[in-house]
């Protein structure tokens, strides 16, 4: 187990490294970075609101900006160095987990990481808890009840949610339930006087303003987690262990729950580590930015559109170590839960 667990970790700096390297190469043949950007507002400003645009390959004349200046912009954004000095920088750099500071935000990466996450676990609790509280008793139901009306009904509502894309459903709420009968806010998690109000009105205000952006996020979760409780269910009853509970005469609630429940929910708890961290950092850039949610999925995007390199490596190296960390989790929870499993 622990040389397991070793190589695995060993596995990780190369994994890293080049995830890294990639997203470094890609970013220096993406135009309109940060000089180029700084160039077209000098351009601007100086031309009287004419700014040069930026296409193509890099950005097109440097007229009215002198080369002395372009020089300048470049050292102060750390691109008068090679970009090998650049990439071994910052593999420094984050070897001691400095995530550096934002070209566009007088701040370090940590710092708007930590203001953006609340939102972002919020979003995830939510959506996790929800999605198994609900996938999980619905899936043993249908396993239970399988080839019933009860079965093949439920099945179409789970899949027809999972078939319709979360934002296109967070448009529908937003336009129904938001702008047509306004029965619920269009955009924040809280209101502007939030601060003012008492411990009871603010919960009633958290849960008024979260309901549509959870409501669009968990839909589609819910046929993948249902789908595989009951699989594994069915797998489970139809085997001989089951067959002999039965035969010693041992009650069907018995059978299910002490029997069968053991290994059937071997999948999903393995899976648990993955889900949980997955749902605080994936799939919430559309949600987040349909319903105007400052969390980690918006600044990401923004991070991406601005070019604002140091928070996009940064919250890269941080989501792609934590995501490694948590599948390495998940691959051990496989000997807890099931000690037959060998890793060797």
């Amino acid at each position: 187990m622990l040389s397991y667990i070793l190589k695995r970790l060993l596995l990780m700096i190369p994994t890293l490294f080049g995830i890294l390297l990639l997203t470094f190469v890609v970013i220096q043949f993406v135009p309109g970075g940060p000089v180029e950007q700084m160039v077209a507002q000098l351009q601007g400003r100086d031309s009287g609101g004419e700014g040069a645009a930026v296409s193509g390959a890099g950005y097109r004349g440097r007229q009215g900006v002198d080369a002395e200046r372009i020089a300048e912009i470049k050292a102060l954004y750390g691109f008068d160095k090679p970009p090998l000095e650049r990439f071994t920088q910052m593999l420094g750099q984050f070897a001691r987990f400095d995530l550096g500071k934002s070209f566009f935000y007088p701040k370090d990466v940590w710092q708007l990481v930590k203001e953006k996450l609340p939102v972002s676990i919020s979003l995830g609790l939510w959506t996790f808890f929800l999605s198994y509280l609900v996938s999980v008793p619905l899936g043993i139901a249908k396993a239970v009840r399988a080839g019933t009306r009860f079965d093949t009904l439920t099945s179409l509502v789970v899949l027809v949610g999972y078939a319709i894309p979360g934002f296109v459903l967070g448009v529908a709420l937003l336009v129904v339930f938001g702008g047509q009968l306004q029965w619920f806010p269009l955009r924040g998690l809280t209101s502007g006087n939030w601060e003012t109000l008492s411990w009871g009105a603010k919960v009633v205000d958290y849960l008024w303003h979260i309901a549509m952006p959870i409501t669009a996020s968990v839909l589609g979760a819910f046929a993948v987690t249902t789908m595989l409780t009951k699989n594994a269910f069915l797998e489970e009853i139809g085997k001989q262990y089951v067959l002999t509970a039965r035969a010693k005469g041992l009650s069907e609630r018995k059978v299910l729950w002490k029997h069968v429940m053991r290994n059937a929910l071997i999948p999903l708890v393995t899976g648990f580590p993955a889900a949980f961290i997955g749902a605080f950092f994936t799939g919430s850039l559309l949600i987040e930015t349909l319903f105007s949610l400052d969390g980690l999925g918006l600044l990401s995007y923004e991070s991406v559109m601005r070019r604002d390199y140091p928070v996009v490596l940064g919250t890269l190296y941080l989501f792609t170590l934590i995501g490694l960390v948590t599948k390495l989790i998940s691959d051990l929870c496989y000997v807890w839960v099931d000690p037959r499993v060998k890793f060797d």
